[in-house]
């Protein structure tokens, strides 16, 4: 069956990147797949993969998402009554939260339980940016990620209430989980469009859900 991926459009930013990543693997590996950008509900329902992004302000991506009718709800839809591969980007990860404390205390879409908290900045560099390696809590993941560097730019983690959803974690100044999982949602923390091979390796995996 062929696959047919959305980048959600919804104002954060970057998405060209993305986009050019799945496409790249997708005629790398010769995978019957289409991806696109949209933020139309109805290319969200005829999709069988859906990429959440994120760059910048928690605050700002939330409410572009809310800004758009309907578009929470279909997402909900989405990932827990049709139940399809979805995956969370850098700040698309921790919208997946049910807060964020960035700048106030913001509500998020509620599917992964925990807070999205402030990496602790003594003696550090913020924000964590450039290259830091993973590691694997669960070997048995199906996007199957690689324990190597992958590529990093943030400044808030997400603190998750139960840890069996933490998949694989990094190390700056804590332990913070760089992937999360539940069910069919995936969530990481670093960008794996700017994480040459290893990064594409997993987009590969994911497309092939």
């Amino acid at each position: 069956m062929k696959k047919n991926i959305t980048i959600i459009d919804y104002g954060s930013g970057n998405i060209l990147s993305a986009k050019q990543s799945f496409a790249r693997v997708i005629n790398k590996e010769n995978i019957d797949a289409d991806v696109c950008v949209s933020g139309n509900l109805e290319t969200i329902k005829n999709s069988t993969h859906i990429v959440l992004p994120g760059q910048g302000a928690f605050e700002t991506c939330i409410n572009g998402l809310k800004q758009i009718p309907g578009m929470i709800d279909e997402l909900n839809n989405f990932a827990f009554v049709k139940k399809k591969p979805f995956f969370g980007i850098c700040v698309g990860m921790q919208l997946l939260a049910n807060n964020s404390l960035e700048n106030g205390d913001h509500r998020g879409l509620g599917w992964i339980d925990g807070t999205i908290e402030k990496l602790p900045s003594e003696k550090l560099k913020m924000p964590h940016m450039g290259w830091n390696s993973i590691r694997l809590l669960n070997k048995n993941l199906k996007i199957n990620p690689k324990e190597t560097d992958y590529y990093f730019v943030h400044s808030y983690y997400f603190n998750c209430k139960n840890k069996d959803n933490i998949m694989a974690e990094t190390n700056y100044g804590i332990n913070f989980p760089s992937i999360v999982n539940k069910e069919n949602i995936y969530g990481l923390q670093f960008h794996p469009e700017k994480s040459s091979d290893q990064g594409l390796d997993i987009i590969k995996n994911f497309i092939k859900l």
